[in-house]
């Protein structure tokens, strides 16, 4: 669809189509497993940064409408800001910005302006200076309030949709009579791709690229960048931790810097146009692959084997998980579990090992929020191969907690006649492995173990010996005789058995 200009989605042979994500080139940006991606392919109206009207910036003394500020000024030439935020003047960095951009030779005005309230808006708008009319709308202003749906009230809703898509509703309807050169929405790779615990995030920023849309239908400029994280210090990404940026590069979406992201910027708003939703996203496709299936809309850029290969391999830790527990006890399968459960809270707060993640310790006070909660639940689900609910910390607050439902659903049926035999054999087997054998008491050790083992092969044999002809046997044969057997009797006994004569 987005290759022949149909922004629909058609319907063929029972099928809706929608364009996938493609390749978008960025000058100066070499990137062999880092790609920035868009939704299609580029197409549209260049913007024109016009240094005789005024730019309206929201968020404008924030993280990245800051940076977006001090670019225009320096790399476009705009002459004239309208930096608007909750506290505008008030704001942390207000001044220093100011008088930076003033530096640079631009004209600068900071205001307090709640732009989700349309008459709020119509005020700010109004205020503009006949002879510097506004040519253009940035709205790079949000709130992150992350959580599972389950606990998104009306509220938290409420508080992250309201500045970022009642304020670009309220920003379009009071501009659309207005002559623009630019009407650039910052919205968040979240509403294309998902995120996990950022159900009200996600909805704000689709609602921001389908508002692109809307405006380019009806003949006016708009473009929607659909970013991906920034590193530290860019905007709502300020807070992120160590552990964070690791989750991202773990999930193939490292952060950019802002350098990288002030070039998207200048791809996506240049001479070539761009389509009205793109995403500028850092990709790293090794990381991708590394996951297993790759997601639909990555497919166009990650090849792949078959999908059923993609399948046999999910399975396969789950397999491997119940070949371990097998013939454990209860209390010995609940430990080995709970080690592996330990190793995967490590690698998703970033710890070196296991000794931080104490089993008794609640979640939140090892460190865990909305979003590595879910990643921890999908990881647990990936390695044990149960469906486990969003809720899952809340509703099993410690490790400990955790590890006994998890090794209820688990756990393998106890094994019945012939295979309890081979399941205690493979008990004794792992006991075998753990033994040191240069340890003082290995050798008083070693004459009682062989001296047990023996009179269990006396007894298994006299179990062979009374059942006559067993499946496999042919009528008439003799047991074979272990204690007068030769080297050689031996070795034809194995050969038969393992049909090599």
């Amino acid at each position: 669809a987005a290759r022949s200009d149909q922004p629909q989605l058609p319907l063929r042979a029972g099928r809706l189509l929608a364009p996938r994500l493609v390749r978008t080139p960025v000058p100066g940006t070499p990137a062999p497993t880092e790609a920035p991606v868009t939704d299609a392919p580029a197409s549209g109206a260049p913007v024109g940064w016009d240094p005789e009207g005024t730019v309206l910036v929201t968020g404008g003394t924030g993280g990245l409408g800051a940076a977006v500020a001090r670019h225009l000024v320096t790399a476009h030439g705009v002459r004239d800001l309208l930096l608007v935020s909750r506290r505008g003047p008030a704001a942390e960095g207000a001044g220093q910005l100011t008088a930076a951009l003033e530096e640079a030779g631009a004209r600068v005005t900071v205001a307090a302006c709640d732009v989700a309230d349309r008459t709020a808006v119509d005020a700010l708008l109004a205020d503009i200076p006949a002879d510097r009319p506004l040519r253009a709308v940035v709205h790079a202003a949000g709130v992150l309030d992350d959580g599972v749906v389950h606990s998104l009230t009306p509220e938290r809703l409420t508080s992250v949709l309201r500045p970022k898509a009642d304020a670009a509703w309220h920003l379009h309807q009071a501009t659309a009579e207005l002559e623009l050169d630019a009407f650039v929405l910052f919205s968040s790779v979240a509403g294309t791709l998902g995120s996990a615990g950022q159900a009200n995030y996600a909805a704000g920023n689709a609602f921001l690229d389908a508002l692109a849309r809307h405006r380019r239908d009806r003949g006016l400029p708009a473009v929607s960048m659909a970013w991906g994280p920034w590193t530290r210090g860019s905007g709502m990404t300020g807070e992120l931790t160590e552990a964070d940026i690791a989750r991202m590069t773990r999930a193939g979406m490292p952060p950019m810097t802002p350098e990288q992201g002030l070039a998207l910027f200048d791809t996506v708003t240049g001479p070539a146009g761009s389509a009205p939703a793109v995403l500028p996203v850092r990709l790293d496709l090794a990381a991708l692959r590394s996951l297993g299936e790759v997601p639909p809309l990555f497919r166009s850029l990650i090849r792949t084997p078959a999908r059923r290969t993609a399948t046999a391999g999910s399975a396969a830790a789950p397999a491997d998980l119940t070949r371990r527990l097998t013939g454990l006890t209860p209390a010995e399968g609940q430990e080995v579990l709970l080690d592996l459960v330990r190793g995967q809270i490590a690698t998703v707060l970033g710890h070196a090992g296991l000794a931080d993640v104490e089993p008794t310790r609640a979640f939140q006070d090892l460190g865990f929020d909305s979003l590595t909660s879910v990643e921890l639940r999908n990881r647990l689900g990936a390695l044990t191969g149960v469906r486990l609910p969003a809720t899952l910390l809340f509703d099993y607050p410690t490790p400990s907690e955790l590890v006994a439902h998890l090794y209820a659903k688990v756990a393998p049926a106890a094994a019945d006649g012939p295979e309890s035999v081979l399941a205690e054999l493979d008990k004794l087997e792992r006991s075998l492995s753990g033994i040191e054998a240069g340890s003082e008491e290995f050798g008083a050790l070693f004459d009682q173990v062989a001296g047990r083992l023996e009179v269990l092969r006396s007894k298994w044999q006299s179990l062979r010996t009374e059942a006559g002809t067993v499946p496999g046997e042919k009528a008439g044969d003799e047991s074979f005789d272990f204690d007068s057997a030769s080297d050689e009797d031996m070795f034809d006994m194995l050969d038969n058995e393992l049909g090599l004569s």
